[in-house]
């Protein structure tokens, strides 16, 4: 079983977005029971009173256009705790790496990276908060997930 927790800075655009590609990817592989999928955000700005809000309507509609189906995720925030609960933790970009290593304060089994680091494009997963490109986020993050779910087939058929 693997575990992966999906994240960026206020889980409510990019992580879900990944978190529910990649669920959908793996169910249509039939392999979704091989697997644990969550996401988080770095900080607290979506969470109220211990109550995350909901996915952002624009990214949930592009999840959507997309066949996918969004459940009612809520914003969570990452914590130090969960750092021996997951085997990676996948940032959106930069940032979320720097937050994420202040969170756990340590990362000695390697296993925070970027989503991009899973393609040939490299860099950030673009952040549609700011540039209001839903559609550009949502190929990032499903090139990315393609990507990862190679590479994690790749490292399973070694192993065997």
């Amino acid at each position: 079983m693997t575990k992966i927790m999906f994240v960026c800075h206020g889980n409510i655009c990019r992580s879900p977005m990944a978190e529910l590609i990649f669920k959908d990817m793996i169910a249509k592989k039939g392999i979704k029971d091989n697997f644990i999928v969550e996401s988080s955000a770095t900080s607290t700005e979506e969470i109220w009173n211990g109550v995350g809000n909901p996915i952002y309507p624009p990214a949930k509609a592009e999840l959507v256009n997309h066949g996918i189906s969004c459940y009612d995720k809520r914003a969570v925030q990452l914590k130090k705790t969960d750092y021996d609960k997951y085997d990676m933790f996948i940032a959106m970009d930069s940032n979320n790496i720097r937050n994420i290593h202040r969170i756990f304060g340590y990362d000695p089994k390697h296993k925070v990276t970027k989503l991009m680091d899973y393609t040939r494009k490299k860099g950030d997963v673009a952040d549609p908060w700011y540039s209001r490109n839903f559609e550009l986020a949502y190929k990032d993050i499903e090139l990315g997930c393609k990507g990862l779910l190679e590479y994690l087939s790749e490292i399973k058929d070694c192993s065997n």
